[in-house]
């Protein structure tokens, strides 16, 4: 098992029993304007949907994917659960994120992979403290993606 700490909890990378499968699923505060407009930005840049399906973590599909006693230490963080089963939060989420999104991504998450940590979650841990005052409260759980992306997108 391989965890990360995090403040007072400790469960970032945390290995979580599913079937292995190449899509991966991010979780995303369905209430976040900055998270909805992030998940639009992955959506564009995965055009073919191969690589990433998107739900609220407070929706069934985390619920069901991830077991109760991992789904509070993640909160209202972006999660990315990977297809080995891992659970990948805050920084270290969007690193995965920009590697599997290929070409500039990548080079992007290489050049902030070689920030520390704590740093980078640091990072991550202000703009999330500021982000519905920043971006906005959203009261629908899913962004309505056009028609072509609804399948990418879980309850």
């Amino acid at each position: 098992m391989v965890t990360e700490r995090t403040h007072s909890r400790e469960i970032l990378n945390v290995a979580v029993p599913y079937p292995a499968e190449s899509t991966e699923f991010i979780f995303y505060d369905g209430h976040c304007g900055l998270c909805h407009r992030a998940v639009r930005f992955v959506a564009e840049r995965d055009r073919d949907g191969s690589r990433f399906r998107f739900a609220p973590l407070l929706g069934e599909t985390f619920k069901a994917r991830v077991p109760p006693d991992q789904q509070a230490g993640v909160s209202n963080n972006m999660v990315v659960q990977t297809a080995e089963g891992l659970l990948v939060s805050r920084s270290s989420a969007w690193i995965r994120i920009l590697q599997r999104l290929g070409g500039v991504w990548k080079l992007i998450a290489a050049l902030l992979s070689s920030i520390p940590t704590p740093l980078r979650d640091a990072l991550y841990d202000f703009v999330a403290s500021s982000r519905y005052h920043v971006f906005g409260r959203r009261y629908d759980v899913c962004p309505v993606p056009s028609p072509d992306l609804r399948g990418r997108f879980a309850p």
